[in-house]
């Protein structure tokens, strides 16, 4: 039912969501801040609402115990906040689950509902239904529940590092830009979460598979929140549950909105769009982007499909920093995920076992010569790697890389270069250069016209005017030993 963190941020008004940036298909409100525990099979489902808590194998707190431990629900304990009501941290002692004084004891995180708000105590049923019977190292932990005259709340453990949405969209100190190793565990272990549920023990579909709902504990381990939503999987010989069409814009898949049939492969789908959230740093639906990048699998699907373009797509604040073949494959299984045929898509288990090779926690960055060799010839690479800053090759903004190199060419060789230009088909010889200068020269001008081409095999939508000399971000004191020789090789750009 949404999630917090551990820094307080209040919602917009326009969603009901703690962070005020998705908009739903049908209302409904929620927040939680939680952890995992150990692994257990679901119960058979029961159905009324006092079958329902009699089951739940979590504690029944009284109203008056989480007011003690929430401090009597202080402003100050405030996590987060929005149309399902707030959400406040407390303390209670890790054996008896009692109160304790703040700063001692387990960390919690207590969501009070609206009093209200139908829907949300339907999801809030839901919720004590689901986490009160699952178990599982990647789902959220539910501690407890408080249902006393009109009041609702529910208890989970603290999860410290909050939500992935905010690592991947929020734009503070706070949330610092996540490596390729920790998206790709994260994604592993959300996608181990979604297979959980759809397997034989739970038969569960989940419904609302978002970056807001996937929350992160110290270590970055996943766990999947905000039960509301979700619905038990087709029985006997069904394919399919029909239910009203629910969930968050830009994540629901096709089919399910067309016929309001839900499928384990609807959570596919949905698992399709956040891992390319996690891919690209894009919001699933940004109507603050140019026309025709508002909604992110719409813009990304033509770069998916081809190997050569998918750079277009990949988050530049990764700062290269991950392999290209996984890159490649990575970006290859969300496109199987997003298929737009619910039978082509791989089931959960596949995606988990797909990731477990995408993620490796003892692998560093790509080396930056191995991405430059991508563009050049080896003696080129290997003449050049000591002139080269490796944290600055970066294959995401061309146009911005070629202002720069171009800018820092034009002013400091503007006495050397003269009025002479060098085209496509004129030699760069005859300048006043040393043999090993000259030999360097001809080296990068021989192979000019196949780094072109090069270039627009990495980025097919930019002329080879904007591409060509945007290989590299280069820190400017290791600029200096190649700069006269790159300008050289591209000045009419």
């Amino acid at each position: 039912m949404g999630n917090c963190w551990g820094a307080k941020i209040s919602s917009d008004s326009s969603s009901s969501s703690p962070t005020g940036t998705n908009s739903k298909y049908a209302s409904r409100n929620g927040a939680a801040l939680s952890s995992s525990s150990s692994y257990a099979s679901a119960a058979s489902v029961p159905r009324s609402e006092g079958e329902i808590l009699e089951s739940a194998n979590v504690k029944a707190f009284s109203f008056n115990e989480l007011r003690t431990a929430t401090r009597n629900f202080r402003p100050d304990s405030v996590l987060g906040e929005g149309g399902f009501g707030s959400v406040f941290k407390g303390w209670i002692d890790e054996k008896t689950l009692t109160p304790t004084k703040p700063g001692t004891g387990m960390v919690i995180a207590v969501k009070k509902l609206n009093q209200e708000s139908y829907q949300g105590h339907r999801e809030w049923l839901a919720e004590v239904n689901y986490l009160g019977q699952l178990s599982h190292p990647n789902l959220v932990k539910l501690v407890g529940y408080c249902v006393e005259d009109e009041q609702r709340l529910l208890v989970y453990e603290f999860m410290p590092r909050g939500s992935l949405e905010n690592h991947l969209f929020r734009r503070s100190t706070h949330f610092q830009p996540l490596s390729w190793n920790l998206r790709m565990k994260i994604a592993h272990g959300a996608a181990k979460g979604l297979a959980f549920l759809h397997s034989d023990k739970a038969k569960v579909i989940y419904r609302d598979f978002k970056t807001s709902n996937i929350l992160l504990d110290a270590n970055y381990d996943a766990k999947l929140s905000d039960f509301g939503l979700a619905k038990d999987g087709p029985t006997g010989d069904k394919s399919h549950v029909s239910t009203r069409v629910m969930g968050t814009y830009g994540y629901a898949a096709p089919e399910y909105l067309a016929t309001g049939h839900l499928t384990t492969k609807s959570d596919v789908y949905s698992f399709g769009v956040v891992l390319l959230e996690m891919l690209s740093g894009r919001r699933a639906v940004d109507k603050n982007r140019p026309t025709g990048e508002h909604n992110l699998v719409e813009w990304a699907r033509p770069y998916l499909t081809s190997k050569r373009r998918i750079f277009r797509v990949l988050d530049p604040r990764l700062g290269g920093q991950y392999s290209l073949a996984k890159a490649q494959k990575a970006a290859s299984l969300a496109l199987q995920c997003l298929s737009v045929d619910s039978r082509n898509r791989p089931s959960m288990e596949q995606v988990v076992v797909a990731l477990e090779q995408l993620h490796d926690a003892k692998e560093g960055g790509t080396n930056a010569m191995e991405r430059l060799s991508i563009v050049f010839p080896h003696d080129i690479v290997t003449e050049s790697k000591h002139h080269l800053s490796a944290s600055w090759i970066l294959f995401q903004d061309f146009t911005l890389s070629f202002f720069l190199i171009f800018q820092s060419c034009k002013i400091q060789l503007r006495e050397n270069l003269k009025s002479t230009q060098v085209g496509h088909g004129a030699s760069p010889v005859g300048r006043d250069y040393s043999k090993e200068e000259t030999s360097f020269v001809l080296q990068i001008w021989k192979y000019q016209c196949s780094v072109i081409q090069k270039f627009q095999w990495l980025n097919g939508e930019y002329s080879e005017d904007q591409a060509l000399l945007c290989f590299a971000r280069m820190e400017m004191p290791m600029f200096s030993h190649l700069e006269k020789y790159i300008f050289q090789w591209y000045v009419q750009a």
